[in-house]
């Protein structure tokens, strides 16, 4: 309960006046006397005296009310003012609060006017060394850089000190390098993202590297108790350091000059924490290799092929194709105890069906060396090198030119297609197809008029072999490459769905077939035999 005293003053501060109202705000400041410590309430009352005029009253808001307070004020932007004439009067922590209050702003309205006296408040209270200043300058870089540089020198200038000379680009990563030097964590993150994403490697090093050290000795006790990756340690790493250890990894290869067991160390680290894509790099350290399977000049000693495998695998396991893939090249060198080609080649086709272009390249390869083993392993090879191809493979195109052919259309077919009539297409339905395939896809008239299309639609080509029927014919396959291709076979393969187009079905024999196409369209007929 509130003594005498004090009531006399709050009757005092309720009636208006100035000095009762500081008094009374300097009791809830502190507390003591029958009245609790209240700094919300010591605001409301110190803002009641500054609206009077009273500098003691902004003094003492700025040096003992700090933002969180202000925020839950019902105005917060209302005592902007205060803090502002504060930080004017020598306060630099009132200048803080004053920016924060500003820059965490909403009110469109209220930023436009005060933005530009937040920024250079700020620029000062970091010239001034407060490194809360430092970073929440470093973190508002929306503005141009060079409006960021002017005001940072006139900020230097109104403080009295001499601006450092730097130019414009520089100026954008001062507060962050200041806010590092004075101990912020998140400053230094900041500044480890920024050299990444310029690959400023002797930069990012110097500011990474201490950082994946501390990581290494700090957990080095719990690695020599783990087997298999911990859902634990990647929760106690979090993301952030993951990333950390495994660019710092990247960044010391990439450097050439660097400690191979440090490197391993932080791999190691990343890859314990659950982390696919440090398991990835593991592996392919490991087995001194980069993600193309190329031998890699990065590490010293000999590969460890089995451990390669043990991590490798996990990545794979976790969805990454350059693991299977790695995993692959590894299965297929001599000197790796458990060589094995079904293995290799059974990773290989991991990789290819997860997208991995260069393995379906050498799974396409492989599939069309062995095509003699299996009928149709050309058109899986045909699959494969087509999927390569799409994703920019020169060699998958290449190849693809010289094994299948491309859909181009056959001159005497669109000669046929022309003196077709339509009462003739309606009549003998299955001739006008096989017509108007041919003209699409270049097909030569014994292939026309023997195909068997529920055979030779393949989805991606079309595999064209009517050696059982006529014999002097050879197998090869016609690309399917666009979408009008795919729905006109397609809208064709309906007409034969369920229809026998051997020499037992409708159509009848080659004789049978030959005899009607010269007769209802003589003159492409002459046009073929010429050809």
């Amino acid at each position: 309960m509130a003594k005498r005293k004090d009531l006399a003053i709050i009757r005092s501060a309720r009636a208006g006046q100035a000095a009762a109202q500081i008094a009374l705000g300097k009791r809830y400041l502190c507390g003591g006397n029958g009245l609790p410590q209240s700094l919300s309430t010591a605001l409301h009352w110190l803002s009641r005296a500054a609206q009077q005029e009273e500098p003691e009253a902004w003094m003492l808001i700025g040096s003992h009310i700090p933002l969180e307070v202000a925020l839950d004020a019902g105005n917060p932007l209302e005592l902007c003012i205060w803090y502002e004439r504060a930080f004017e009067a020598g306060l630099m922590e009132a200048g803080l609060v004053f920016a924060r209050l500003v820059l965490t702003s909403r009110d469109p309205g209220m930023l436009q006017s005060l933005r530009g006296k937040a920024f250079k408040t700020l620029a000062s209270v970091a010239h001034a060394g407060v490194a809360e200043a430092q970073w929440l300058l470093a973190q508002h870089t929306d503005i141009a850089p060079g409006d960021l540089y002017e005001r940072t020198l006139a900020a230097a200038q109104a403080t009295g000190s001499q601006p450092e000379a730097m130019d414009e680009q520089e100026s954008t990563l001062e507060w962050p390098s200041r806010a590092t030097n004075a101990g912020v964590m998140q400053a230094k993150q900041s500044l480890v993202q920024i050299a990444w994403e310029k690959a400023d490697w002797p930069v990012f090093l110097e500011w990474a590297l201490p950082l994946a050290q501390a990581l290494s000795e700090q957990y080095a006790a719990t690695l020599t108790q783990l087997n298999v990756p911990s859902e634990m340690l990647a929760r106690q790493l979090g993301e952030e350091n993951l990333a950390l250890l495994i660019r710092t990894a990247q960044a010391l290869q990439d450097s050439r000059v660097f400690d191979p067991n440090e490197v391993q160390q932080f791999l190691e680290l990343a890859a314990y924490g659950d982390d696919k894509s440090a398991q990835l790099a593991l592996g392919l350290w490991y087995a001194r290799m980069d993600s193309s399977g190329r031998r890699s000049q990065a590490g010293s000693g000999f590969a460890n092929y089995k451990k390669a495998s043990r991590w490798l695998t996990m990545a794979g396991e976790a969805g990454l194709a350059d693991a299977w893939f790695a995993l692959s090249r590894i299965y297929l060198k001599s000197e790796f105890s458990q060589r094995n080609l079904v293995d290799m080649q059974r990773h290989l086709e991991r990789a290819a069906e997860m997208g991995h272009c260069a393995a379906q390249l050498e799974y396409g390869l492989s599939i069309w060396r062995n095509r003699r083993e299996t009928l149709t392993n050309d058109v899986r090879a045909v699959y494969w090198l087509q999927k390569a191809s799409a994703q920019g493979s020169s060699e998958a195109t290449d190849l693809l030119a010289k094994i299948a052919d491309s859909a181009q259309p056959a001159a005497w077919a669109k000669t046929a297609q022309q003196q077709l009539a339509r009462e003739q297409s309606k009549a003998h339905p299955f001739l006008a197809a096989r017509i108007e395939l041919a003209t699409l896809f270049g097909l030569s008239r014994p292939e026309a008029l023997l195909l068997d299309l529920n055979q030779a639609d393949c989805g991606h080509c079309l595999a064209v072999d009517i050696r059982s029927q006529y014999a002097r014919s050879k197998r090869r396959l016609i690309l399917i490459r666009t979408g009008d291709e795919r729905q006109a076979l397609s809208r064709i393969a309906r007409l034969f769905e369920d229809v026998d187009c051997g020499p037992n079905g409708p159509e009848g024999n080659y004789r049978q077939r030959l005899y009607r196409f010269k007769t209802i369209v003589p003159q492409a007929a002459q046009e073929a035999d010429l050809g």
